[in-house]
């Protein structure tokens, strides 16, 4: 595209989780390369993430704000890493639920806990409008990414299921017309009933706030991550990104602000994150950065 493009024309790709660094090997201008990750709809959502790879000029990164403005956006700045900080972290939002349902928690008490937590759509239902097939890629070239590096990601359930519903049942998300719910002319008539067949149903045998906890905890330790590695550099990219870009709860004032205004404040959501993950497994475990 650079031989069809003004020479001074910014090189932009719009991708949701590859990183910009590695796809700016792919032109010869790669400080003109960057990341303008827009999210659906985009004429109604009002983020725009911007990301910037190893290369990428302070130049171009200005430019690109400025482009933003422009448009009537709001932009966020991030550096460069796969699944940036959006995607990152409502992969983990997604993934918890899909985890619970892999523990037999009844379906519609997942969907329940994301809308009572305060999320705009219920985590099943935004999973099929992702499209499942998409999320399975994703997740197998994330894989392969970590093995090229010489990392072994732990296996998880909510990629089994996953696998399991493209595979073996055919259920790829709204576009197919079949996912965690069904579909009749584009429109959700319910939750599949092979979700309690496949994948057992139980009494809560836990608190519901559990349920609502593991999804907020979840996305924001994986923020406090983005924060470690130099992904997120304010609080209020992160923030401002969580609410307008992947529907983190706005009561919470952001991500990072959940984390500042739970009760007891940081150390209160440290003990509790200890707890959830003496129940729930060594991903709640609190950054060192928190403590």
């Amino acid at each position: 595209i650079e031989d069809i493009v003004e020479p001074t024309a910014l090189l932009g790709s719009n991708t949701s989780t590859l990183p910009i660094t590695g796809l700016a090997t792919g032109v010869k201008r790669q400080e003109d390369f960057i990341g303008i990750h827009f999210f659906s709809p985009v004429d109604k959502m009002p983020l725009v993430e911007i990301i910037r790879g190893e290369k990428t000029s302070d130049e171009a990164l200005a430019r690109v704000f400025d482009y933003v403005q422009a448009i009537r956006k709001t932009p966020i700045v991030v550096n460069d890493s796969r699944g940036f900080f959006t995607s990152r972290v409502i992969g983990t939002f997604i993934n918890e639920a899909i985890a619970m349902l892999a523990e037999g928690i009844e379906p519609a008490t997942i969907e329940q806990a994301g809308l009572q937590a305060g999320y705009p759509a219920a985590p099943l239902q935004l999973s099929d409008e992702l499209n499942l097939t998409l999320m399975q890629k994703i997740r197998k070239e994330t894989a392969e990414a970590a093995k090229a590096e010489g990392k072994e990601l732990p296996a998880d359930p909510a990629g089994e299921v996953i696998n399991t519903m493209v595979d073996k049942f055919d259920r790829k998300g709204k576009l197919g017309g079949a996912g965690f719910y069904d579909y009749a002319d584009g429109k959700r008539t319910g939750l599949w009933s092979g979700l309690r067949e496949n994948f057992g149903s139980k009494e809560l045998d836990v608190p519901f706030q559990d349920l609502i906890e593991r999804m907020l905890f979840i996305e924001a330790i994986e923020t406090q991550k983005c924060f470690d590695e130099g992904v997120l550099l304010t609080t209020a990219d992160a923030n401002i990104g969580s609410i307008m870009g992947i529907g983190f709860p706005a009561w919470t004032g952001g991500v990072s602000q959940y984390i500042q205004g739970y009760e007891g404040g940081q150390a209160g959501f440290v003990a509790r994150a200890e707890e959830l993950a003496a129940k729930y497994g060594e991903r709640f475990t609190p950054p060192a950065s928190l403590r």
